[in-house]
């Protein structure tokens, strides 16, 4: 069978799942797993179409990683909610977890079969990880990547890779060459000479070729032939380009080839081996495990000085496995400490997760919302770092999102209305800058109903809605409605016509269709500026 051909068949299979999905309310990336498992199950297997998929998987996960290092600050990983939690947590899981599989293996259950104490143990670090791919999409479909819990659940995952890539070092498989002791020096090198290039590349099609370069030839490349894991260099190369005011460009270009390839990715999961109901038995007894460890995460990050609700959507979007479970059991199996069944049964376990995870997330802000009175007392009276904000001083006109479109509606209403303007960003870095530039703007995130319950609103006549993001949006809106006491004018984005009637059943009163207008108002302008209007 031709590669085309091959092509054809997964593609289409894939495609048929993720509208199957879809229709019952779930993310595409679960009709993706099931595919794996479709076409493992037909023997479909037993051509090429393994080996395409997982070659296509393993550039999806190279790519993710490089656009996760261009959002990513390295004084962020420092924070101690972020490094001491994922540490704390992966101790425990190990002793907890294995422990708890070391037990019911020594009670008898046969279809887990003889565990030594160093399998479960291997076992219950396998089952600490979280999947970064997963976590990545769940936060990107609900419009929260670059919210404050979805900078510490990512923050948490790169901790989590450090440690997989040690795992990986000082398990038999693989052990760094000498040449990774000089790895600091190149990186601080060749950091300086990928900015220029940047510089001269301008925005065409080589600002594309520049994001496989850097991710492929100079991260995972050069971390592989040192024997450090080549996804973990393509995540070093991406963090070293943040800063470069071209990294945000480079990574709208990256992204739309990432979500392409990360397809394959949960395909080639159903494609690990051949199901038993062993392993489907061991994959429902471990799949509670995913409740506990973000139960764990929970307490963890509550710990800190961040409140339940952000501690809560961290830990959530974390409750799943990962895909270096898989790695880990490929270890044991080498070293004879499980069978091939054990194998299978982290792959199903893994896919398991996802489902169950999945529809829990997307009910994230709705479950908080119900337990927020038993969750909120874990915090005590203790002063947060990310209260919200209660008072808006003189502000009349609030713009909640200060990203590419916020910025210039805020100066906008500035130019007319000097001084009752203020701006509301989750993102803690743009806020702080933007304040450096003169902008009157504080920290906050619209999609917590505590914003809109606790905030002092009488001052404020209109509301503008300027995320890029639809879903954070919709999410902001519905949090709005939630409270019953809206008495300012509400406007807001739509990306395309057929999201104006769902905008306006929100509570919005005017829609800017950006799309729609850009172009009118456009010639309206050179008209304008050129005296023929």
């Amino acid at each position: 069978m031709e590669l085309w051909q091959i092509d054809a068949i997964w593609l289409s299979i894939a495609f048929a799942s993720g509208i199957i999905a879809r229709k019952f309310n779930l993310p595409p990336l679960i009709g993706f797993l099931l595919t794996g498992f479709l076409i493992n199950a037909t023997g479909l297997t037993k051509g090429n179409i393994s080996e395409v998929l997982q070659s296509l998987a393993d550039l999806g996960v190279i790519l993710l990683l490089f656009t996760i290092g261009l959002k990513i600050k390295i004084k962020t990983l420092v924070k101690p909610e972020i490094w001491l939690t994922a540490s704390l947590h992966m101790l425990l899981s190990l002793v907890v977890f294995g422990g708890v599989i070391f037990l019911l293996s020594f009670l008898g259950l046969r279809f887990l079969g003889e565990l030594s104490l160093l399998s479960a143990g291997l076992i219950g670090f396998a089952l600490s990880f979280s999947s970064t791919v997963f976590v990545v999409k769940v936060l990107e479909e609900k419009g929260e990547l670059n919210s404050l819990h979805g900078n510490i659940a990512i923050g948490i995952l790169v901790i989590q890779d450090i440690f997989a890539v040690l795992f990986i070092a000082f398990s038999a498989s693989k052990v760094p060459s000498i040449w990774a002791l000089a790895l600091l020096p190149f990186l601080f090198v060749i950091r300086k000479l990928l900015f220029k290039l940047l510089d001269t590349l301008g925005h065409g099609e080589l600002l594309t070729v520049f994001g496989f370069f850097a991710t492929f030839t100079i991260g995972a490349f050069s971390f592989a032939m040192v024997g450090l894991k080549p996804d973990l260099g393509a995540l070093v190369i991406g963090m070293l380009l943040v800063g470069h005011e071209k990294s945000d460009e480079l990574y709208d270009r990256m992204m739309e080839f990432k979500d392409f390839f990360l397809i394959a990715f949960f395909i080639n999961i159903g494609l690990t081996g051949v199901i038993t109901w062993n392993a489907i038995w061991i994959a429902l007894v471990l799949l509670p495990f995913a409740l506990v460890k973000s139960g764990l995460f929970f307490y963890l990050l509550s710990r800190f000085d961040l409140r339940a609700r952000t501690a809560f959507h961290s830990s959530l979007s974390l409750a799943n496995y990962s895909e270096f479970g898989l790695i880990v059991g490929v270890i044991a199996l080498q070293m004879d400490l499980i069978n091939s069944e054990w194998l299978v049964a982290l792959a199903i376990l893994m896919s398991f997760s996802f489902l169950l995870s999945s529809p829990i997330n997307n009910k994230a802000h709705e479950l908080y919302d119900k337990w927020q009175p038993i969750l909120s007392r874990i915090n005590g009276d203790k002063v947060c770092q990310d209260e919200e904000p209660i008072y808006f001083g003189d502000a009349e006109f609030l713009v909640l999102g200060m990203g590419t479109i916020g910025r210039p509606a805020y100066r906008y209403l500035n130019s007319e209305h000097a001084g009752k303007v203020l701006g509301i960003d989750y993102g803690q870095d743009r806020v702080n800058r933007l304040k450096k530039e003169g902008y009157n703007i504080m920290w906050g995130d619209s999609t917590d109903s505590q914003f809109w319950i606790n905030a002092n609103f009488d001052k404020v006549r209109l509301v503008l809605f300027s995320i890029s993001d639809q879903s954070s949006n919709v999410n902001s809106l519905k949090e709005m409605m939630k409270t019953k006491n809206k008495h300012f004018e509400v406007g807001a984005i739509a990306n395309y016509p057929d999201q104006i009637d769902a905008l306006k059943g929100l509570g919005v009163d005017y829609v800017y269709c950006y799309k729609d207008k850009l172009g009118k108002e456009f010639a309206e302008d050179c008209l304008e500026l050129s005296g023929m209007f």
